[in-house]
């Protein structure tokens, strides 16, 4: 299966059904670290299982565990996106050491796609689902049927990251100027969207170097070592109020 089929409908799994997306963020001392995001959309394969492998156009009993390469993806489609702003085409430009491994298997009803690269500086990082939304845009016949038009991902904001070894913020800045391409989009209505991602959560998981002295957002959890927060959110949260996402972690001394 080529690698922009197989991610295409990936994530268009994962936004069909009830699914976790878990944004785990690991920084060493010096400021290198891992990123992921983790999705988890094994309900739909515990419903449809069958039909899915159909679609797909392979055995339903067969499994799949594929990794590769944004890079691989650029590659391939590398005529389409010469097509693309000189911005989205930076932009996508930024994620081309990210890793992509996805599992699934209708026998054991399991469906799970990670995005992971390593950073040497939590300024690098990005919005991936934003970016992998671009992906979709890339191809109408994706565009048709994607849940938002190929939009997926795409909540209208821009996201930073900093941490200076005394501080951590991860900040998501609503863009106002720019047009809601989201309501502009008639191929779902906005309480389609809002029925697809009633029951997904997102999930903020960091793991520091330092123990934790305080947290802005006072849901946060803590590990017994107090260098571990979670928040979870509702998955419509991440589409309608990004800014809600906003973070400051200091760290003790």
């Amino acid at each position: 299966m080529k690698l922009y089929k197989l991610l295409s409908f990936s994530f268009l799994l994962a936004a069909l059904t009830s699914c976790t997306f878990t944004e785990n963020i690991y920084v060493n001392d010096n400021g290198t670290g891992k990123f992921s995001v983790d999705m988890d959309g094994s309900s739909l394969m515990a419903m449809a299982g069958d039909q899915i492998g159909q679609q797909m156009g392979t055995d339903a009993t067969k499994s799949i565990d594929s990794t590769f390469t944004f890079k691989q993806l650029l590659e391939d489609k590398k005529d389409s996106i010469a097509k693309l702003s000189p911005e989205m085409q930076k932009e996508l430009k930024k994620v081309e050491n990210y890793i992509v491994h996805t599992k699934m298997s209708t026998e054991k009803k399991e469906f799970l796609m990670t995005v992971s690269t390593d950073f040497k500086n939590a300024n690098e990082l990005q919005d991936i689902l934003q970016t992998l939304s671009a992906f979709q845009k890339l191809e109408k016949s994706t565009a048709a049927t994607a849940p938002f038009g190929g939009s997926f991902g795409n909540n209208n904001s821009k996201l930073n990251y900093t941490y200076s070894g005394k501080k951590f913020t991860r900040t998501s800045v609503i863009d106002q100027k720019k047009p809601d391409e989201k309501a502009k989009d008639t191929s779902a209505s906005p309480d389609m969207s809002k029925m697809i991602f009633a029951s997904s959560n997102y999930i903020l998981k960091y793991h520091f170097p330092k123990k934790i002295k305080k947290v802005s957002n006072p849901n946060a959890l803590f590990s017994d070592d107090r260098k571990t927060i979670t928040i979870q959110y509702p998955f419509t949260d991440y589409i309608e109020n990004p800014d809600k996402f906003n973070l400051e972690v200091e760290f003790e001394k």
